[in-house]
């Protein structure tokens, strides 16, 4: 079984990567952000999903952070235009806002063997902001949810996929792909998901999600590591987009939870 982190895509790449089978998302879930980060100072290097918990504190995937030594994050619903489409991004400006990226502890990868167990662990990352979020861009903020909440959903429970990027597959994975075989633009976009069976190897760390479009369910694909699942028709984040077996971006997504007592604590840790 070949893994692929769901991980910011590459600002080399020409094209982006997001919700598949979805739809503009507009002001629906406008706490939602791009987030870009620099390896080195003064250059953007790759890009996640994220959603801000509070005016200055935006929680992405640990995937994302790891590595970056500075990041920045937009709001917009989109398009986010490119400095080449007479824009900013990937670069600071009037509509972004900076940040300190900082990583989950023991966060890593790691493979027992080829399959699944053991791939990535403690997949949450933080930016804080050096400024606060005004209340006339976002109003409102992702809600952490209660601890140990994801092992009370019952299978196929519905809930609501957010990030940026991609919508279709233009060419197939062996004509270039992953990254070659998408295309779409830096908007955030909205899709319906359900919950699959709890019981599978690593279910103490991460929920799992079908995304069959043939069935009418909307996924995730590259970049949009850090985005939401939420609660169905709420803004209760029961976990962040981590990792998928394929490169279609079909089948099963893996999404890293945030309802781990662990992790609530060490994201709590930032809040005021």
């Amino acid at each position: 079984m070949v893994l692929f982190a769901l991980v910011a895509v590459s600002l080399l790449d020409a094209t982006a990567y997001a919700i598949t089978n979805g739809q503009p998302d507009g002001n629906a879930h406008p706490y939602v952000g791009l987030v870009v980060f620099e390896d080195t100072l003064g250059h953007p290097a790759w890009r996640t999903t994220g959603i801000l918990l509070s005016p200055t504190v935006v929680l992405t995937a640990g995937h994302g952070t790891d590595g970056a030594v500075a990041a920045r994050v937009w709001f917009d619903a989109g398009p986010i235009l490119s400095v080449a489409q007479g824009g900013e991004y990937p670069y600071a400006g009037i509509t972004s806002y900076e940040g300190t990226p900082y990583t989950m502890p023991g966060f890593g990868y790691y493979l027992t063997n080829a399959g699944l167990p053991g791939f990535i662990t403690c997949d949450a990352g933080i930016v804080i902001l050096s400024e606060p979020v005004t209340t006339d861009v976002v109003s409102q903020y992702g809600l952490l949810p209660e601890a140990g909440v994801v092992d009370t959903l019952p299978v196929m429970t519905y809930v609501d996929l957010v990030g940026y990027g991609v919508q279709y597959q233009v060419t197939p994975r062996n004509e270039g792909g992953p990254r070659g075989a998408w295309t779409g633009t830096r908007t955030r976009y909205y899709a319906p998901a359900q919950l699959l069976s709890g019981k599978f190897a690593i279910s103490d760390e991460f929920l799992r999600c079908s995304q069959n479009s043939a069935q009418g369910k909307g996924g995730t694909a590259f970049g949009d590591s850090g985005g939401p699942v939420f609660q169905a028709g709420s803004r209760t984040i029961l976990a962040t987009t981590s990792f998928g077996t394929n490169a279609n971006c079909a089948g099963t997504g893996y999404y890293y939870r945030i309802d781990q007592p662990e992790v609530l604590e060490w994201i709590n840790s930032f809040l005021p």
